[in-house]
């Protein structure tokens, strides 16, 4: 615990040690570390900032619900299904290939604007590494657990409730992990290219004006959104009965 504290405090004083050297009293590329401190409380003190800030998170977490709520059922379906393993695994790598800004203009076009294409697109960015997570800890549970299960006579539905996912856990919880805060980084891409009311929309605003200091200001709040994301699932998991009972055995 001493070293899981001390250790990003360190990084982060080493970062900032950085900053403070790089960007200079005055500098317009790189705004100081006070500046962009004045700002970050200008911006969260103002009200019209908070109502933007509320949009961009729910965009990402309803994104995040969204993929995995789709990806978790078809991972099951892959795992169980070899027909369906075989017609979906192809198609899994080339989706990766398609950029997210390359998205949201065909989004816009078939969904037209607002909070919908935006939540969309959020959903198609986290979908895939929730997938693989899934996939890769279903596939690695203890056969031998499993064939134990079958010989008790459990049925299909109860060994994958009571057994593979139980024991998949881990691995899919890091999925969801990376998935949320992808989700964050997808909120703001939808926004930039396909408008919105959210942090996105204040980013394009603050890049027209050049406002570094803001621009900054910004992008901690979004980093903060997603480490306290990351943190909070990460949290939960470590706090799991079920993971801790996998750790014991």
């Amino acid at each position: 615990m001493r070293r899981e504290l001390l250790a990003p405090l360190l990084l982060g004083v080493v970062l900032l040690v950085g900053w403070i050297l790089t960007a200079g009293q005055g500098s317009v590329l790189l705004p100081t570390p006070g500046k962009v401190a004045a700002r970050l409380v200008s911006d969260l003190t103002d009200p019209v900032y908070w109502s933007y800030l509320l949009v961009t998170l729910g965009e990402a977490f309803g994104g995040a619900l969204l993929g995995t709520a789709v990806a978790l059922p078809l991972a099951v379906l892959i795992h169980r299904s070899r027909w369906v393993a075989a017609a979906v695994n192809p198609f899994l790598g080339a989706t990766q290939a398609i950029p997210a800004i390359a998205l949201a203009p065909l989004l816009v076009l078939w969904l037209g604007y607002g909070l919908g294409p935006v939540i969309i697109l959020c959903a198609l960015i986290v979908f895939f590494p929730i997938l693989i997570s899934a996939v890769v800890g279903l596939r690695h549970v203890d056969a031998d657990v499993v064939d134990a299960g079958r010989i008790d006579g459990a049925s299909s539905l109860a060994l994958l409730v009571n057994v593979e996912l139980p024991m998949a856990l881990p691995s899919i919880l890091g999925g969801v992990r990376n998935g949320v805060t992808l989700a964050v980084t997808g909120a703001i891409v939808g926004e930039m290219v396909m408008g919105g009311a959210g942090l996105g929309t204040v980013l394009t605003i603050q890049r027209e004006s050049v406002d570094t200091a803001g621009m900054v200001s910004t992008i901690i709040v979004l980093c903060v959104i997603a480490s306290a994301a990351y943190a909070a699932i990460h949290l939960w998991e470590r706090h799991s009965r079920i993971i801790d009972s996998l750790h014991r055995s």
